[in-house]
């Protein structure tokens, strides 16, 4: 059994938020899949942006928020599942007075070369 955790995964802070990459391209031999776990304080938003050629689906874990497809703006709750299709600009905003989690997973994952300009490693201190 191979294991990623939060304290140990590559994190990228953008909009107030923290995004943590607990599966990456190659990691344990992954091809096709990456997964990350992003905390977002109340207030804070992902920039709008698109994935050309990728899927992509946030699961809510825990908190409230909007998310906007394309033209298409929701409320999200936990438990909730937003799929974006490849090239679709999509950004989250965490609306509400609690912290907003979701996991998120990208097909096909990112690049190596892209990973080492947004993520690092540890913790902020």
């Amino acid at each position: 059994m191979q294991t990623a955790s939060l304290e140990t995964s590559p994190v990228n802070h953008r909009g107030g938020q923290s995004s943590h990459l607990l599966l990456a391209k190659g990691q344990f031999g992954s091809q096709q899949l990456a997964i990350t776990w992003v905390d977002c304080p109340p207030g804070s938003e992902q920039p709008a942006h698109e994935h050309d050629g990728k899927e992509q689906v946030y699961v809510i874990v825990r908190g409230s928020g909007t998310m906007t497809v394309g033209d298409d703006r929701r409320e999200v709750l936990a438990g909730t599942l937003v799929f974006v299709p490849p090239g679709m600009g999509h950004s989250i905003r965490n609306d509400g007075p609690d912290m907003l989690v979701y996991v998120s997973a990208t097909a096909p994952p990112f690049e190596p070369p892209e990973l080492g300009d947004v993520f690092s490693f540890g913790r902020p201190s």
